[in-house]
């Protein structure tokens, strides 16, 4: 039997074992808690008049129908530092991929070497000098998977970035939203805020000439500078809180602090919903929040890596082939310098099996690990939801109760005015309505903006800013 039948023969047995794949394929384990039915359930505390069931779109902040607002989230979307360094992070991933697939590709080495006779410590002029030049080539069988395997990790370790970078869109875009609806809330507030000053202004000139006139004094004076300064000290507190909103946004915009949109300091009043607010299931929350994806993503990456790990329990053998030329320059390109070695050339490593079983368990214990992590962030994301839902459900009807208790405030402050200039009720009577209105006042902007708030922590806990695509867009296939 000849060489060339043998080697034939040892390829037809060892190719078909390439087709092997070591360790457990990946599935969503039936344990995990997204995996349950009840988890894909409608959400307890959306059912509300506030909410529809119909899932919120990917572009969430257009529901306010402002333009200025969406042009704001499509700056920041382009120019956010925290967004390009979550691409730079994926683009280190898609590199991570490629470097395992080059793995199991053909690996080529080049090797030369020249040798001079020396004698007695001296180079003589004929000595005879010597070269050789070589190429060699080996391809990995991977017989038991184990490259296959890496590559499968290196894959789902790239999606959990990609879902890692849709994560940061979504927090991206949710402060951006809030920055610019604070910006308009301040503006609302301190609208209401200067109407309140200016009524306790003409009060305290009206008090001045009833005390000029003999039917005040110059308590009621002092009392109704009292109100005013009260209500005056509330400005600067809003109009910091104002040009820190502009900051912000600026900043999340990727611009300089300086050069903040001036265009939004004008917003005379927060946008609202122009319809219910859409939250949809639980089963579409799964599907939509990128933390959960990335989650699901590193579990399949933890169990690719037990069959990357079991793979050392098998020999590792490389086909391989060289070529290459020798001897002294005379002959270096002629026929007799030409040397090579075309066929299989078997390169057999032999495992250390309890090194080998050792890291099957660490692969094994960190798939546990992961999977307990993955149903700890499922069950965050369904508490977070249903917190939001009903944290933002209270605030509207705080809300509402408080802008009935404000209207109340403002005719009651009218009609105090009124009934002191008849001489019906004291001074008194006059600045505890006015005090009430100005309360009143205070307290709605507050909820007002609790709401807001609330509003950004649900639209945060639902999922959504980031473009529906491929689930490890940039990574090399």
């Amino acid at each position: 039997m000849s060489l060339r039948t043998v080697r034939g023969g040892l390829l037809a047995l060892l190719l078909p074992m390439t087709a092997c794949v070591s360790g457990p394929d990946y599935h969503l384990p039936a344990s995990a808690v997204a995996a349950s039915p009840r988890a894909a359930r409608a959400l307890v505390s959306g059912q509300e008049a506030s909410f529809s069931h119909d899932a919120p779109p990917d572009r969430w902040w257009q529901l306010y129908g402002d333009p200025q607002l969406d042009a704001y989230v499509r700056e920041a979307l382009a120019a956010n530092t925290d967004l390009r360094a979550a691409d730079a992070n994926l683009r280190r991933a898609s590199a991570t991929v490629l470097e395992y697939r080059a793995r199991g590709a053909v690996q080529a080495e080049v090797d030369a070497s020249g040798t001079l006779t020396h004698a007695g410590g001296y180079t003589q002029a004929s000595a005879p000098q010597s070269y050789a030049l070589g190429l060699h080539l080996s391809y990995a069988l991977d017989l038991a998977g184990g490259i296959r395997r890496g590559i499968e990790a290196a894959n789902a370790n790239a999606e959990a970035v990609a879902a890692a970078r849709d994560q940061v869109r979504v927090v991206v875009a949710a402060a951006v939203t809030r920055a610019y609806l604070q910006v308009c809330t301040s503006n609302h507030t301190l609208t209401a805020t200067r109407q309140v000053l200016a009524i306790q202004h003409a009060t305290l000139e009206a008090t001045r000439r009833l005390a000029a006139g003999g039917r005040g004094t110059d308590f009621d004076v002092s009392r109704a500078g009292a109100a005013v300064n009260r209500s005056a000290a509330g400005i600067p507190h809003l109009l910091a809180e104002r040009q820190a909103a502009l900051f912000e946004l600026a900043t999340l915009m990727g611009r300089l602090p300086a050069d903040y949109p001036r265009e939004a300091e004008a917003c005379p009043q927060p946008p609202e919903l122009e319809q219910a607010l859409p939250v949809g299931d639980g089963w579409q929350l799964l599907q939509r929040r990128p933390d959960i994806r990335a989650a699901e993503r590193s579990l399949a990456a933890a169990t690719a890596m037990i069959g990357a790990e079991t793979a050392g329990l098998y020999p590792q053998i490389t086909l391989g082939a060289s070529s290459g030329v020798a001897g002294t320059p005379a002959r270096l390109l002629s026929a007799g310098g030409f040397g090579a070695s075309i066929g299989p050339v078997l390169s057999w490593h032999w495992p250390n099996r309890r090194v080998a079983k050792a890291r099957i368990a660490a692969a094994s214990a960190n798939a546990d690990t992961t999977l307990a992590s993955f149903d700890g962030v499922v069950l965050q994301a369904l508490r977070q939801t249903e917190t939001a839902l009903s944290a933002c459900t209270q605030e509207l009807e705080r809300e509402r109760s408080l802008a009935q208790a404000r209207g109340d405030a403002a005719r009651a402050a009218g009609q105090a005015q009124q009934l002191y200039r008849f001489g019906r009720i004291d001074f008194l009577d006059v600045l505890s309505a006015q005090a009430a209105l100005a309360d009143a006042e205070s307290a709605l902007a507050t909820s007002r903006a609790q709401r807001i708030d609330r509003q950004m922590d649900l639209f945060l806990s639902l999922g959504g800013g980031w473009t529906a695509s491929s689930p490890a867009e940039g990574v090399a296939r």
